[in-house]
């Protein structure tokens, strides 16, 4: 039996999946920690990654392993390999400054026809603008900019900083793919480049892509190469981390494991739920996003829908939200109850909650781009002041927010026939059952499952075997479709009145 091995190494923590590349059928996995943050040295994801292996046994028996990661996040090299400073994340906003200056500069419409989007604070090319702006200190010593992914690949081929890795700081043998490149702002979905003239207006100097044995590339930052679908970035070496045994077993065989490409979190989601023309993915996670496979590229001038490329040769247009399942998080713990408790309170309140709507804007939010916005409960009275309609409508807006998403990929042509909704909170009874009241198409839930790491070890086979595997995917929920718009219209309401006094359209 061949084994391959996917990683989602996320916003909170890193998983590991092991299958079999011939069914998909989970053989064991493994999970470590992140710490919490809108910036984080990569090393953490260095450690996490290597106790995940450890705790899913060891890879001495896989064929091959690819790495799918949070989208984004800035990570910068120095000449020597070393990082700079903690990566920037998706979550951290301080660049939403950077953002306006970029988008008056180029323009919403120019930017969306050359790269699919419109800036806004989580997409790299705002955070290179602020390290410009912010800290010279860091700029001066840029040699390389990379993406997590494109980090973690190129540490398991044996390369990292002079004298702690076994190949050191190669950067022109950094790579990334087209799903995770078309997420920075300087990469166009529509040519399969990058587009190095707005790399330089947002970091004042010139880049080129990584190339096998580029030589000096003095003064010219160096941005991975990137691989098609299907594409082999090398084989994970056997001394990647020192050497040191996994899990108590051989740990990386002596020849290494072949390595795929790798790719964003969402297009790597895509891959794992086999996801199709007509299907749409939510997906709630750190944040929420809802996303779909087209087979033309998107050009959202307004911003709201980010024409991103897909791990599989077409496209990935997505809306994403910043407030998802922390949402709940946050709400069960004013009302002072676990997930189960929150579920069951929610469930006594009716549909529309009594007239309260929370906007769960509380770190800011991407979709609408009101990064400076604060969460707001609306409605309240006496009577409608309960804990149930407080838990209820914590459900209600965090998926209202998904909903007002999925409606914008549908402004922009989208055909959509059913809803797939992944994630942990999912398997939330009410989360499910107010979905179904909440979005207006058919609502499936599909196994629990980590479907960034599946996906991700799709890569892994198919980088194997040379053709894309076609796995099965099980449906668990299917709840029964129960619509109800006004839900939607007091939420629409409530976050209007929010985005006026932000000062949002």
């Amino acid at each position: 039996m061949n084994l391959v091995a996917g990683v989602d190494s996320s916003t909170q923590s890193c998983k590991v999946v092991v299958l079999d590349a011939d069914s998909g059928a989970l053989v064991r996995e493994g999970r470590a920690s992140h710490p919490e943050g809108t910036e984080i040295h990569p090393e953490e994801w260095w450690r996490a990654l290597s106790e995940a292996f450890d705790d899913a046994g060891g890879l001495p028996d896989v064929s091959a392993l690819s790495v799918g990661g949070q989208q984004h996040g800035m990570v910068l090299l120095d000449r020597d390999g070393r990082v700079i400073r903690p990566a920037l994340l998706w979550n951290d906003t301080r660049s939403a400054g950077a953002a306006a200056d970029l988008t008056a500069e180029v323009g919403a419409e120019d930017f969306a026809r050359r790269t699919g989007l419109v800036p806004v604070a989580s997409f790299t090319i705002t955070k290179v603008r602020w390290i410009r702006d912010n800290e010279p200190e860091s700029l001066a010593r840029v040699a390389a900019v990379a993406l997590p992914h494109d980090w973690l690949s190129w540490r398991l081929r044996g390369y990292g900083p002079a004298g702690s890795s076994p190949l050191g700081p190669d950067l022109d043998a950094l790579t990334t793919d087209r799903s995770d490149a078309s997420g920075t702002g300087y990469w166009s979905p529509l040519t399969g480049r990058y587009d190095l003239e707005l790399f330089k207006l947002a970091f004042g100097q010139d880049a080129r892509e990584a190339v096998p044995d580029g030589g000096d590339a003095a003064g010219v930052v160096i941005l991975p190469r990137v691989l098609g679908p299907g594409d082999r970035a090398g084989r994970v070496h056997p001394d990647c981390f020192g050497g040191a045994p996994l899990g108590g077993t051989a740990g990386i065989p002596a020849d290494g494991i072949l390595l795929g490409a790798g790719a964003g979190d969402n297009a790597a989601a895509a891959l794992g739920l086999g996801a199709r023309a007509g299907d749409v993915v939510v997906s709630v996670g750190t944040s929420g996003t809802v996303f779909a496979v087209d087979t033309s590229p998107g050009q959202d001038a307004s911003g709201t829908v980010a024409g991103f490329a897909d791990a599989g040769g077409e496209y990935l247009p997505i809306t994403v939200t910043l407030n998802a399942a922390r949402v709940l998080s946050s709400v069960a713990g004013m009302l002072d109850v676990d997930f189960d408790e929150l579920s069951r309170l929610a469930l006594e309140a009716e549909p529309g909650a009594g007239g309260v709507v929370l906007v769960p804007y509380f770190e800011g939010e991407r979709t609408p781009n009101l990064p400076h916005a604060n969460a707001s409960f609306h409605g309240l009275s006496i009577a409608s002041t309960t804990r149930p309609n407080i838990a209820r409508a914590a459900i209600e807006g965090m998926l209202c927010g998904l909903a007002s998403g999925l409606e914008a990929l549908r402004g922009q042509g989208l055909s959509a026939e059913r809803l797939l909704l992944i994630g942990g909170a999912v398997q939330n009874p009410a989360v499910q059952r107010i979905a179904a009241q909440v979005f207006e198409l058919p609502v499936v839930v599909p196994s629990p499952g980590e479907y960034v790491a599946r996906g991700a070890a799709v890569q892994a086979a198919w980088a194997l075997a040379g053709e894309r595997p076609d796995w099965p995917v099980a449906l668990e929920v299917a709840p029964a479709p129960d619509f109800r718009p006004g839900i939607l219209a007091n939420y629409a309401k409530a976050a209007a009145l929010v985005a006026l006094g932000t000062g949002g359209e």
